[in-house]
């Protein structure tokens, strides 16, 4: 069975040059679009410390992990029987896929997986997340990604079943 692991924020984001408040992030909604197409169980990538509730202050942290190359702790998950096949999903931040995604790669061997990524931007889509998750795992098959538009991922639903194909053809 295929899993979706993904890191998604909610609180003040930015969505069509205007910061909203959002009760579900952006990235979440799109791994549960995918999670129910697929049949995959579902896993959040939660920090220990909570990130800021404010878009600045958000965004001055996540800068400031990525300049110091800082690796924010998370919560443990279980992946204790990771699948062969992982939908990997985060927003992209500053250009880069966020700090606790590259620690939570960095912690577990994904060697010999199948990794489709998928990210939320408001506008940079994937920016240079997929080379780094190619440097992060190198033993493994990383496929076409998926980026969306933070402010269309409520009427993503056509996107993703599309994107799908690839994952529906090998599961064939």
């Amino acid at each position: 069975m295929a899993k979706v692991i993904y890191f998604s924020r909610r609180n003040e984001n930015l969505l069509c040059g205007k910061i909203k408040d959002l009760a579900v992030g952006n990235t979440k909604i799109v791994a549960e679009k995918i999670a129910y197409y697929t049949d995959a169980e579902i896993l959040e990538l939660l920090p220990v410390v909570n990130y800021p509730t404010s878009y600045d202050e958000t965004v001055f942290l996540a800068e400031k992990e990525k300049q110091e190359d800082l690796r924010p702790e998370f919560k443990p998950l279980m992946v204790s029987a990771v699948s062969e096949v992982i939908f990997l999903g985060f927003p992209n931040w500053c250009g880069v896929m966020p700090r606790i995604v590259v620690h939570f790669l960095e912690k577990y061997d994904f060697s010999n997986k199948i990794i489709y990524p998928f990210c939320t931007h408001e506008g940079s889509a994937f920016g240079s997340s997929l080379f780094e998750l190619k440097q992060l795992c190198p033993d493994s098959s990383i496929m076409a990604g998926l980026p969306i538009k933070g402010s269309n991922v409520a009427k993503a639903d056509t996107a993703i079943k599309n994107w799908l194909v690839q994952y529906k053809k090998m599961e064939e």
